[in-house]
Parts: C-alpha cells; structure tokens; sequence
C-alpha cells in the first residue's frame, strides 16, 4: 500500500517505560497490547545496569506470549557484558516472540556501573560505542553459525541505536536496522538521516535498508486545549530530556504527517510522559488519524518485525554458494 504523498506508510514505535522498577510486568503486557491495537511495529523498554528489578530482557520476554504481531524491543547494555551472553539472550527472546525481537544497542558510560564491575573508571564513549559495534558483529556471527548447524527457530532480531548523540552513529550506520533520532524539527532530523545514510554507503552497507524515526517525548496530558499547544507552538521544544511535544492528538497528528512529508525519517518512536494515559491517546487519536489519512497500517501484514519495517534478513557470512569440484 503507497499512502497519498507515495513515500510509504508510517513506521510508529512507542517506549513503555514507567518510573518505577520492572517488576509489574502485568503493566507492560496492558501497555504493549494497547500499543499492538494500534499498529505500532514495535514497543521499546530501557534498562541500565542500576535500574532495580528484572531487567528489560526478561520482561519483554514475558511479555511476548501474551502478545501476537507487535515488535519487542529491550534496551541491552553492551559495555561490561560478554558477546555471547548478549546474543543468547536476544535470540532467547526472538524465540518465544516467534521472530519479534529486537535489541536497542546501549553503552554505560557512568563512573558509578563501572565500579559495579571492578573498574576505576568508564570507558571513553567513543571507545564503548567501538566496542558495541563489536558485540553487534560477533552477536550477527554466532546467528549466521546457528544458521549453519540447521534450521534457526529465529529471524535475526532488528538492531535499534539511538544515533542521537554523534559518538553512536558510526555504529549506528555500520550495524543498525533502525535508527533513532531526536530532533525539534524535520531539519535536524533529516541532516542526521543523510549524514547515517552516507555512512552506511561507504561501509558497504545499501542505506535504504536503515531505517530512521524521529524521536520525540509526548505529554497529552491536557488533551487539544493544552496550555502549550506542540505543532500549533511552532513544534516540539527542546528539553534537557531531548524534544517534548506537548498539545493534542490532533495537532500531534498532522506534526507526524508533516514531518513525514519532509522525507526527514522514516516514522517515529514515541515516548509518553504518562504511559497509560498517552499511549491511549496515541492510539485512539493520533494512530487512528494517521491510518484514516492512509499513512499507517491498519493491520499487520507479516508476523515478525523485520516485515514490520519492510526490512530483508541479512545475508549470511557463511553462505555456501553451488559449484563443481
């Protein structure tokens, strides 16, 4: 389906992250399921080594039997943690999804999780983010290994990196699926997006297989008479917790369809200040507008979020091609 501006349909991702610990996980099966009924490719969950409580992992992973077509994606720390430990528990997580799993790619760059694991002090950022890319790679390896021994019960779990801050891009343009990007304007956004896309050009990479939403936070908290209306303010405003969008639905609405028209990103990841309240709005208002503009499915036509993102599985390292000997 090509919705009327012929730049493809929205991709829609929301964060179901609550202030508290993890533990009420009956909380995250409501938010993901409320999400899924709204088309949304997929739903993200931080983590940090400090956070108390099960962590994202095993939350999603909860969470997955209970929900059928929406994508999972948990936030996976990749500074102080093993490779291999990493993509076994990502490819646990792809399989009792059935092929939904992703992994949002995150380094810890604090002095206070360095102590945790025995060291003095954090790493540079540039030198976490350099060994992040090397997880993603031996992770992308055991995968295509798996491969090899027989059928894999998996489909390759979606990379997500927030390229937000520009020590994260390079890997974000060498390994990412998708990419997030935080931006008060269709400009800002759009700049990274090339300058991602150019990267991924010269790692060999074909950049349209990258995708790249724009990231914004969202308070509907006061419905369409809010006191300081997003789009009908001039747009989101910067925050020290990046761009807040506060207004309306509505006005929410024809922001993301605007911002779209730009060709700036390719969909958007949204962040609700209150999960229960504004993901619902999203998506009895925003979700539903948008899908009757025809800019947002109004079904899942696949069942993994790699067909979600309209995204093919990687070729394999280990490819055996035919021939004679």
């Amino acid at each position: 389906m090509t919705p009327p501006n012929g730049r493809g349909l929205l991709h829609l991702a929301a964060a179901v992250d609550r202030t508290a610990a993890h533990d009420d996980v009956a909380v995250h099966v409501e938010l993901t399921r409320l999400a899924e009924s709204g088309g949304f490719d997929f739903v993200t969950l931080g983590d940090s080594f400090a956070r108390p409580g099960f962590d994202a992992l095993a939350v999603l992973a909860r969470v997955a039997p209970a929900t059928t077509r929406i994508g999972l994606v948990p936030t996976v720390t990749t500074t102080h943690t093993e490779p291999f430990q990493v993509q076994a528990a990502v490819a646990t997580l792809d399989w009792v999804s059935r092929g939904r799993a992703g992994w949002c790619i995150d380094v810890s760059t604090t002095e206070g999780e360095a102590r945790l694991f025995g060291r003095r002090h954090a790493a540079p950022v540039d030198a976490l983010w350099h060994e992040a890319g090397q997880v993603a790679e031996v992770a992308a390896r055991l995968w295509d290994s798996a491969d090899r021994a027989g059928p894999h019960p998996g489909h390759y779990p979606v990379r997500v990196v927030d390229a937000t801050d520009r020590h994260a891009r390079a890997t974000a343009a060498r390994y990412a699926d998708v990419a997030l990007v935080q931006g008060t304007n269709p400009a800002q956004v759009g700049a990274v997006r090339a300058e991602l896309q150019a990267s991924a050009l010269a790692h060999g990479r074909d950049p349209d297989e990258l995708r790249v939403l724009a990231a914004l936070t969202v308070d509907l908290g006061d419905g369409e008479r809010a006191a300081e209306p997003g789009h009908g303010g001039g747009g989101p405003r910067r925050t020290a917790q990046g761009p807040l969008y506060r207004g309306g639905p509505v006005d929410l609405a024809e922001l993301i369809a605007a911002w779209h028209e730009t060709g700036a990103a390719d969909g958007f990841h949204l962040t609700p200040v209150e999960p229960r309240r504004d993901l619902e709005r999203l998506v009895n208002g925003t979700a539903a507008l948008l899908q009757h503009r025809g800019l947002l499915r109004t079904f899942y036509p696949g069942s993994t979020l790699r067909e979600h993102l309209g995204l093919g599985r990687p070729a394999p390292r280990y490819a055996v091609t035919g021939g004679t000997s």
